[in-house]
């Protein structure tokens, strides 16, 4: 299997069946323990006032459930969710339809929050301080501001980069919570609910076979569930078991310690081109045929998290680890100065 498909298989779900496989209450919700007691009380603190809860900040890698907690929030809360995305807010105009038509109580869902432009960021402060939205009408000499009462509303933004967000946006939201990668054995909790869910039968141990390569990341485990449920179905009796889901993670190319074949490209390039390091990321992202981005947000932060590679004011670095899993010989860095 090609890069590309890995990371398709990985960044890629199919939407209407990830879609039916998220949790619809938080009982239902595993992992993120404290994030989700935070959550809960929240919303049952606004429900006994009888008011929206504060404007929540989910922030966190891909794929680790900010979208889903969105749902559960406005269910929790009896309220209508209306979801859109930063990068489809390309004028003031496009987010003054979306507030001005929004009812009380109701749930505004924006995913990718950081990709807002500044011009248009700047429309919100009123809006979640004060609910209210000044407009501006014609042009030239004939400008002139309306201001406009909004409905008392929730706004949920979700982003994979908290960082990028300006403070005032940041300050703005009561509530903000960062979720992080799952140990296996909650991972494997999923998959077995995912399992029951479309009907597979998988035992224990392949349940845990699949968590254990999941990079952390509850999209990705049931993404590699309906794939090994695939190569059940083609190659075997439809059972999924440990042995088998190995033989079906190993035509994935995902290995014994989750690393697929973009992980292993990126340390051997970082290891074979640049000495081990330190090398900046778009130098990295041209040696491997990526995007900076997707490196970043995507790939890196499971190869920090298991120790494979380390940020620093100079570049990216490989650890000893690294060496190690790929059977490779450390050799002498050198001076890297100019490949940043």
């Amino acid at each position: 299997m090609s890069e590309r498909m890995v990371s398709d298989v990985l960044t890629k779900p199919d939407t209407a069946l990830e879609a039916a496989l998220r949790p619809a209450a938080f009982a239902e919700f595993t992992g993120q323990a404290l994030s989700r007691e935070r959550l809960e009380i929240a919303v049952e603190a606004a429900r006994r006032r009888g008011e929206p809860i504060d404007h929540v900040l989910l922030s966190g890698p891909p794929g680790l459930g900010k979208t889903t907690l969105a749902n559960i929030l406005a269910k929790a809360m009896g309220a209508n969710l209306r979801a859109t995305s930063g990068p489809t807010i390309e004028k003031a105009g496009d987010l003054a339809g979306l507030l001005t038509n929004l009812e009380e109580g109701d749930v505004l869902f924006i995913d990718e929050i950081h990709r807002l432009q500044k011009t248009i960021e700047e429309y919100l402060y009123p809006a979640m301080e004060d609910f209210k939205l000044d407009i501006i009408i014609d042009q030239g000499p004939n400008a002139r501001s309306v201001r406009l009462n909004l409905p008392r509303f929730t706004l949920i933004g979700a982003t994979t980069r908290a960082g990028l967000l300006s403070a005032p946006l940041l300050t703005r939201f009561g509530i903000r919570e960062r979720l992080d990668y799952y140990p296996a054995a909650q991972l494997q909790k999923i998959i077995q609910r995912a399992a029951g869910l479309i009907k597979v039968s998988l035992d224990e141990h392949g349940a845990l076979e699949i968590a254990r390569r999941s990079r952390g990341t509850p999209r990705i485990a049931n993404n590699l569930l309906r794939r090994v449920r695939d190569y059940a179905e083609v190659r075997g009796d439809g059972r999924i078991t440990r042995e088998l889901a190995d033989k079906a993670l190993a035509i994935l190319e995902i290995d014994q310690h989750g690393l697929d074949e973009m992980d292993k490209r990126i340390l051997q390039a970082v290891i074979t081109k640049f000495h081990g390091g330190p090398v900046g990321l778009n130098s990295l992202a041209v040696v491997v045929g990526e995007e900076a981005d997707t490196l970043e947000e995507v790939y890196e932060p499971y190869l920090i998290m298991e120790g494979y590679l380390h940020r620093t004011a100079q570049g990216r670095v490989v650890t000893e680890l690294a060496y190690k899993r790929l059977g490779v010989t450390a050799t002498p860095r050198g001076d890297q100065s100019s490949l940043l």
